[in-house]
């Protein structure tokens, strides 16, 4: 058989993902807090894009999100992006001059100037930021603070610093005391003295190496007279995590009373002094949709706030009347103008694909608006998808760090989606409101003999929720709830043996 070269005609159709596609689906996953970065990124690098506070009006007296309406709701970042009907090309013509070559003067025209959604400004009056701390003081500052009011100096001093800056968050010193002394030139017995002035300062009981010696140090601070605090500290702190009271008094040689009592003030000491000046910020969350309920509906609104709303800018309209503007930049300026338009474009169709596929949610989910988690339904991408007639992924990608504001709370999209368990009766429950009832049989449970797995499972039996043993353990760690054996609290029930009318008082066990 011989070997020849020839030419052959295929026909096949392949994905391309261009640059504005990889654009736009980037811009659908990012958080609100992400997109405005975003934004703000390309303003800074694109001298065509503007901002505007005030609603702008286009010709015809539309507003840009009149305009825009031509989208025809949202699209499928998995799929080809809706193609438009001339009509719609008539009330976007800023998406024409975007996609299409045209007369560099047209592009400019009065009537072609496009806003994404405009919205009433108020004014609001803004805080005095005089009196916000750009940072808040850590538990390095507080105590270098001390450390210069002190009476140290010298060598002294500098060993404070040392001590001071090998502390971990929690305030303990996890360094060896020799090492310290060694780096700062000298001796042992030197820095003994320096630590057990940082020892006290405040938060008392910081710099300590362990466990013991930091509630030690605040025994003495305290003058805590009571030596069995002491000695409970010193010899029976593993009993005592334990719960194991009886063999620390029968240690002791004292009465259980007294042994519980002693824990009690053990029990109001710190033992980590330096969680007070923990580095974590708080961040608060700002959800990107509203629900509320009108009549007897609920209703899916965009929270646009913060995010800015961007225009094209008239200043190169100017620049091109007045002649500055050359073939080299006419351009580079063309380039900037597709690249603004398509990124105004496909910002509009990320906040209404996020309304439409929440909008499909909360129509599975209307019961647990109006009644709570016990009536959440079990939900899966493939339902949202089926419904608003997109693939998983663009599902996935929308529900990705967005937030929600309901009439029960503040929840992310994703936890509206998870695999339900099936009742005895034929209907589905949720997870999460599985976990919520584990949650709460834990939190009435007596705390003297609480609830192991096994129980639990057979109290959800008792309600039709089938579910087995390991499962109940597996969603008990996800809520972060202890076991049973260290959940249990038996100098309760000593305290209801020695003094009975406390029983009543004791009965509820807390998480």
């Amino acid at each position: 058989m011989a070997i020849e070269l020839r030419q052959q005609v295929k026909l096949a159709q392949q994905l391309v993902m261009t640059p504005q596609l990889q654009q736009a689906i980037k811009l659908l996953q990012l958080s609100r807090i992400e997109l405005i970065d975003a934004i703000r990124q390309e303003i800074e690098t694109n001298p065509v894009l503007d901002v505007t506070e005030a609603e702008e009006p286009i010709a015809g007296g539309e507003t840009g999100a009149e305009a825009a309406e031509g989208t025809e709701g949202a699209w499928d970042a998995d799929q080809a992006l809706p193609t438009l009907a001339s009509s719609d090309q008539e009330k976007m013509p800023w998406e024409e001059l975007a996609l299409a070559e045209t007369d560099w003067r047209e592009m400019w025209e009065e009537d072609r100037r496009v806003a994404i959604q405009s919205y009433s400004y108020e004014e609001k009056e803004l805080p005095d930021y005089d009196n916000f701390l750009s940072k808040s003081p850590g538990l390095a500052d507080q105590l270098l603070w001390q450390l210069q009011l002190s009476s140290l100096e010298g060598i002294e001093r500098e060993v404070g610093e040392l001590i001071i800056g090998n502390l971990d968050p929690d305030g303990y010193l996890r360094v060896d005391l020799a090492d310290i002394a060694r780096d700062a030139g000298c001796d042992l017995e030197t820095a003994e003295k320096v630590l057990e002035r940082v020892q006290f300062f405040d938060p008392v009981g910081v710099a300590a190496r362990d466990l013991r010696e930091c509630l030690l140090i605040q025994i003495r601070y305290y003058r805590i007279q009571d030596p069995l605090v002491q000695e409970i500290v010193s010899s029976y702190l593993h009993h005592m995590e334990r719960h194991q009271y009886q063999p620390i008094a029968k240690a002791t040689g004292r009465d259980i009373t007294e042994v519980l009592a002693a824990v009690q003030v053990i029990t109001h000491l710190d033992p980590k002094p330096g969680r007070a000046y923990g580095n974590e910020e708080t961040h608060y969350i700002v959800p990107d949709l509203y629900v509320s309920k009108v009549g007897d509906d609920y209703v899916v609104t965009l929270n646009d706030e913060g995010i800015p709303h961007l225009k094209i800018s008239s200043y190169w309209r100017e620049a091109q009347d007045k002649g500055l503007v050359g073939d080299d930049a006419r351009q580079y300026i063309q380039e900037k103008l597709k690249s603004a338009t398509w990124l105004m474009k496909s910002i509009y169709q990320r906040q209404k694909t996020i309304q439409k596929v929440a909008t499909s949610i909360f129509s599975f989910q209307k019961e647990f608006l109006d009644k709570g988690i016990f009536h959440l339904k079990p939900l899966i991408l493939r339902d949202i998808a089926e419904d608003v007639g997109m693939h998983e992924s663009t599902i996935s990608r929308v529900t990705t760090n967005k937030y929600v504001h309901t009439p029960q709370g503040i929840f992310e999209l994703k936890y509206f989606f998870g695999f339900g368990l099936a009742r005895e009766n034929g209907a589905d429950v949720a997870s999460h409101t599985v976990k919520e009832r584990i949650k709460q049989i834990i939190q009435s449970e007596d705390v003297a003999h609480p609830y192991n797995d096994s129980q639990i499972a057979e109290i959800l039996a008792k309600e039709d929720i089938r579910i087995a043993r390991r499962t109940v353990a597996k969603y008990r760690e996800q809520l972060g709830i202890l076991p049973t054996s260290r959940r249990k609290r038996p100098d309760v029930a000593l305290i209801r043996k020695t003094n009975p009318e406390e029983k009543e008082s004791s009965d509820r066990g807390v998480l």
